[in-house]
């Protein structure tokens, strides 16, 4: 029963500071997104440029005249342009350095060991 105890004297004697939530976080990288976000951006860019071009084929057997050939070139050119948008990595940006919040933070109380220690 003793680590019940001590773990409602170690509650009771120390506290987590409150969390300031208007305070900003402070970056300890400049390095760009994960490959994974970048892929999934890219896959969504493809994904949204196929929906336009399956979007142009009913159009252009359905409609007459010159409308036909723009919605056969958006046919026949989106996947191109799909393809070249998905490949596209990004760039490697410079980094930019963040200064870092100097300000001392308060010490947790000095501990008393005598009064932590299990005597039975």
């Amino acid at each position: 029963m003793w680590h019940l105890t001590a773990g409602r004297a170690y509650r009771e004697e120390v506290s987590s500071a409150p969390r300031r939530r208007d305070e900003p976080v402070q970056s300890v990288t400049t390095a760009r997104p994960s490959h994974t976000a970048d892929i999934d951006a890219r896959q969504r860019r493809y994904l949204l440029i196929m929906a336009v071009r399956i979007i142009c084929i009913p159009p252009a057997i359905i409609v007459d005249g010159w409308v036909r050939w723009f919605f056969i070139l958006g046919a026949v050119v989106l996947p191109y342009i799909a393809v070249v948008v998905a490949n596209a990595a990004r760039r490697q940006e410079p980094g930019n350095l963040v200064p870092v919040d100097v300000r001392p933070r308060p010490a947790l109380p000095r501990a008393h060991s005598a009064e932590l220690r299990n005597t039975d």
